[in-house]
């Protein structure tokens, strides 16, 4: 199957890691924290910017590879590009910006081509204003349009969406998410927007420091990072450190011990009996025990604690949870023994669920992920 591949090193000085790749009608999203290279690894497969060891190409044809000091220029590689800014011609109307990227001297048919990508793009009938009298979301339909004029075999996408307002983000999403169905093309997006990449990414790369972490789908990513550090640029809650007790292989489990408390998590066997690991659970999971009566949920890793936290966050309650069991310091209970726990309204308000109460709550075990530990 044809598909772009990138692999880029260097130490500065912007420091590149990234190995990465995306096949045909598949959009792979770059995510990580602002001025972590994810750019610099577009500018790279666009031919912008020389990294100082790498290779990157299509199929069977390669545009960079160092060790054999090719290196083609921007404007021979099958690439479309939509800047951050745009980067649209302010003394040209939305009609020349594109034409202008049409391949061909025959104006005629560069017009025709240029009037059939703007209409594709839901801009027919304002093929003749300048970028000054277009939107937000209209300068960025230009700048694609303009991006596929040149037939690329890959698109590039760098913050399509950051200056729009929520509404206009949301109809590109879909309009985007359409689009692709007729381009077949691999498509690569950059954004620091995690939940614009779950939306639009088959597949997600975590970046940071110019490395790509864990390339995965956006299930994978969000439920099973490989690190903690992933899963703190991820921003996930209920990352914690614990000891491997046991793996117990008929029952699926592995306990841990978690400051003096035993916990079951899914089966990990690679990770060996008495090592410290990293675990993660998603504040979905952590359940809460209900007031009125008990649940067979609540004998899967039961805990005590003091809610200390709760704020609505849209039609959902998240609340921190202070745990009062388990091992304590002089000062009391640590920050290590803070659960987050995300409900919905409906269950939170039917639970009386508020500040200041004590309350019973349940660890999913299948939903408590290991990783390898790095404390």
């Amino acid at each position: 199957m044809t598909e772009l591949f990138a692999s880029l090193r260097q130490d500065s000085p912007i420091p590149l890691a990234a190995e990465l790749s995306c096949g045909p009608g598949e959009v792979l999203a770059l995510v990580g924290p602002s001025g972590g290279g994810k750019t610099t690894i577009l500018r790279c497969i666009a031919g912008l910017h020389r990294p100082a060891f790498g290779r990157v190409g299509f199929d069977d044809a390669v545009w960079l590879d160092t060790e054999c000091a090719i290196d083609l220029p921007p404007q021979k590689r099958a690439v479309g590009f939509v800047f951050q800014d745009y980067a649209l011609f302010p003394n040209l109307d939305a009609l020349g910006n594109v034409a202008i990227a049409v391949p061909g001297s025959d104006s005629a048919l560069r017009e025709r081509r240029a009037r059939d990508l703007l209409a594709r793009v839901n801009l027919k009938g304002l093929e003749t204003r300048r970028p000054h009298r277009l939107s937000g979301g209209q300068r960025q339909r230009v700048a694609l349009a303009r991006a596929l004029a040149r037939d690329p075999k890959v698109l590039l996408l760098d913050e399509p969406f950051s200056a729009v307002d929520q509404v206009t983000r949301r109809r590109l999403h879909r309009e985007l998410l359409a689009l692709r169905r007729g381009l077949n093309l691999p498509m690569i997006l950059v954004t620091h927007n995690l939940d614009e990449a779950m939306l639009l990414g088959d597949r997600i790369a975590i970046v940071h420091h110019g490395a790509t972490l864990q390339t995965d789908t956006p299930a994978v990513i969000m439920n099973r990072p490989i690190s903690a550090q992933v899963a703190r640029l991820l921003d996930l809650r209920n990352i914690h450190a614990a000891r491997v007790l046991e793996h117990d292989a008929r029952a699926g489990i592995t306990r841990i011990e978690w400051r003096g408390r035993i916990l079951e998590a899914a089966l990990a066997v690679a990770h060996p009996v008495g090592v410290t690991v990293d675990w993660v659970i998603p504040p979905a999971r952590v359940l809460m025990h209900r007031r009125e009566r008990p649940s067979r949920g609540e004998r899967e890793n039961p805990l005590l604690g003091r809610v200390i936290a709760c704020v609505v966050h849209g039609t959902e309650v998240h609340a921190e949870i202070q745990l009062t069991d388990g091992d304590r310091n002089a000062a009391g209970a640590a920050v290590e023994d803070v659960v987050t726990m995300h409900i919905p309204i409906h269950a939170a308000e039917r639970n009386g669920l508020q500040t200041g109460i004590d309350i019973g709550v349940s660890l999913v075990s299948e939903s408590i992920h290991l990783m390898t530990g790095t404390r």
